[in-house]
């Protein structure tokens, strides 16, 4: 089985010297593939991921319904950013993931298809900002996974099941964590940046509207990503989150279990509800 628990992860992350070697040696031993296999695999989704933020932020990738679209090519060419340079790089990429998703393009589901710009927009932009070798992304990829997978041993990474907070909730843990180790950060720091991610994010429910994974989905992408680049900030920084990131996500899927079903992806609830979604659910319908 895949780490279900961050102190077991952190306690391999030890004996193998990072949470990305701790994760490889499990999924080896679990599935009896030798590691470069296991890294192969691993640098076809992180090509899939480059592709991705490539096509997105062409600004031709368009959702049927029309809602998105184009907001990944207007970001990276505005030039006016608040916080400029890696931040509107990641931001960027991170919307342009997500509306190819929401195009019906091909994308890693990260760990949903809905929360997929997160994790590519925070770990690329990063990697590309600091000149990382791709063999460099690919290990924080395997701690990404390892994260997620001890946050979806607590609760369903569904919107459906637990609102918003464990699709970009986690998707902006994972990318905390993962991107901390990248930069040289300790394990334990990944730790205290996946904790400060996820805690920026409980209780963020499902609402999508029309029920299609585009509005508010995709600025949601791009809002995680800016949660996710504050948690790095902060654990590198030296900030420790005071509650450990296993208790974090069993508060994460209390919190899931308490959101009504209208706050979880039924789009009866939340923005979907407002007056504005409704009439843009009409005109969809109607069209």
């Amino acid at each position: 089985m895949a780490y279900t628990t961050f102190a077991e992860l952190l306690e391999a992350a030890r004996v193998h010297g990072s949470l990305a070697a701790a994760a490889i040696e499990r999924e080896s031993y679990e599935t009896g593939e030798p590691e470069e296999a296991l890294r192969a695999r691993m640098r076809d989704h992180l090509g899939v991921m480059r592709e991705a933020v490539s096509l997105g932020l062409q600004g031709d990738a368009r959702s049927r319904s029309g809602l998105v679209g184009g907001d990944a090519a207007r970001v990276a060419a505005s030039g006016s950013g608040v916080l400029g340079g890696l931040f509107s790089r990641a931001l960027s990429a991170a919307l342009a993931v997500s509306e190819v998703n929401a195009a019906m393009g091909r994308v890693v589901a990260a760990p949903t298809g809905g929360a997929s710009g997160v994790l590519p927009g925070v770990l690329i932009a990063t990697a590309d900002d600091r000149g990382l070798a791709d063999d460099a992304v690919v290990d924080a990829l395997f701690a990404a996974a390892a994260i997620g997978a001890v946050i979806e041993a607590r609760t369903n990474l569904s919107g459906a099941a637990a609102g918003c907070q464990a699709e970009v909730g986690a998707a902006a843990a994972m990318a905390a964590g993962a991107t901390t180790e990248l930069l040289g950060g300790s394990p334990e720091e990944a730790g205290h940046a996946a904790a400060l991610a996820l805690q920026g994010l409980l209780g963020l429910v499902c609402d999508p509207v029309c029920g299609l994974v585009e509005v508010p989905c995709v600025a949601r992408n791009g809002t995680a990503t800016g949660v996710a680049l504050s948690a790095i900030e902060m654990a590198r920084a030296g900030v420790r989150f005071p509650i450990p990131f296993d208790e974090v996500a069993e508060a994460l899927a209390g919190v899931g279990r308490a959101l009504p079903a209208s706050l979880r992806e039924t789009a009866q609830g939340g923005l979907a509800a407002t007056p504005t979604a409704r009439r843009i659910e009409r005109s969809i319908t109607d069209a």
